[in-house]
């Protein structure tokens, strides 16, 4: 299996860069940016320079200085032959059991009929929710079962210690550090149940690389949780499920501003069950995921989550999937 850790950055390479490429039988692709150093160098580490170009349709209109830059390295990846691919941030460190189990086994399945649910509250005590979480859910008590079966998963998102993506409200409000319970198994959510998940420590199968596909034309808080909604009914729709495992990485998060965090997250607070209630009323079965993303995507524009211009990028990232089947 050919795994790829796919960061982006701007800074020289960090603690977390050097662990992720110290890690046996990983690749690790790191995309720079306009600010990113000029002579950026770390072994056993693939560089994507902004001053360089790789033949990729998308970089005709992805935007500099945007995570979306991200994008980039998927595709490098794709073309490299990657069966796994792996999103995470220059500020989560890699702890020594880092990786994720296998995505067809038997795990723990989570049923309930409550809508979104908080992933947090079954790996901790500690009152806190991920970025992402419709407001209104945040004291909802979930009614439940667990059924442990065989599951075929389709992303694996990764826990994170010390300072995991919560939203900017936690911060101001509470911000204290979380360190997960090491001993919990696995949670696979069922078709239907949807939580948000992120970018900092997510695995993806090759049959989904296309649901990599960060917006370009939305908030940077909002992008990977719109990536995740997003993602949640088309795996569903081709038989994959969402699931959680614990903590692999300890997040020594870079400086923020947490009033503009706030600022660019007001979308997450408004949108998400929207967003989520849109996918699920366009996607079909029968019609190829790459069709299936397209339209969903051009149902957020026709409600104004994104933007008209999204659709160029999209169909640029979809045209180059499309080449490196």
């Amino acid at each position: 299996m050919k795994k790829y850790i796919v960061i982006t950055s701007i800074f020289e390479p960090t603690v977390a860069v050097k662990k992720f490429s110290g890690i046996n039988d990983y690749n690790v692709i790191v995309v720079g940016d306009k600010k990113s150093p000029e002579n950026y160098n770390c072994d056993n580490v693939i560089f994507l320079s902004a001053d360089k170009t790789y033949g990729f349709e998308l970089e005709k209109t992805l935007p500099f200085n945007h995570y979306s830059r991200k994008m980039l390295g998927y595709l490098y990846a794709m073309r490299a032959g990657a069966d796994i691919i792996i999103d995470t941030d220059d500020d989560n460190i890699p702890y020594d059991n880092f990786g994720f189990p296998e995505f067809d086994d038997n795990f723990n399945l989570i049923k309930t009929d409550d809508g979104f649910i908080n992933i947090y509250q079954f790996f901790t005590k500690h009152k806190i929710w991920p970025r992402g979480l419709p407001l209104n859910y945040i004291n909802k008590k979930t009614s439940y079962e667990i059924k442990n079966q065989n599951l075929h998963v389709g992303v694996w998102q990764g826990l994170a210690d010390g300072d995991p993506d919560v939203d900017a409200i936690y911060r101001l409000t509470d911000n204290t550090p979380c360190y997960f319970d090491q001993d919990k198994e696995p949670l696979v959510l069922q078709s239907g149940c949807v939580c948000p998940f992120n970018t900092q420590n997510t695995a993806y199968r090759r049959e989904l690389f296309e649901l990599l596909y960060l917006p370009t034309t939305v908030s940077f808080r909002f992008t990977d949780i719109l990536k995740g909604l997003i993602a949640q009914p088309l795996m569903w729709n081709e038989n994959f499920l969402l699931g959680f495992t614990n903590a692999t990485v300890l997040q020594e998060r870079n400086v923020h501003d947490y009033m503009k965090d706030f600022e660019s997250e007001i979308p997450c607070y408004l949108y998400s069950e929207q967003v989520v209630d849109i996918a699920k009323s366009v996607v079909k079965p029968g019609i190829a995921l790459k069709h299936n993303l397209y339209n969903v995507y051009n149902a957020l524009c026709d409600a104004g989550i994104t933007q008209s211009t999204e659709m160029d990028t999209l169909d640029a990232w979809l045209t180059d999937c499309e080449k490196l089947k």
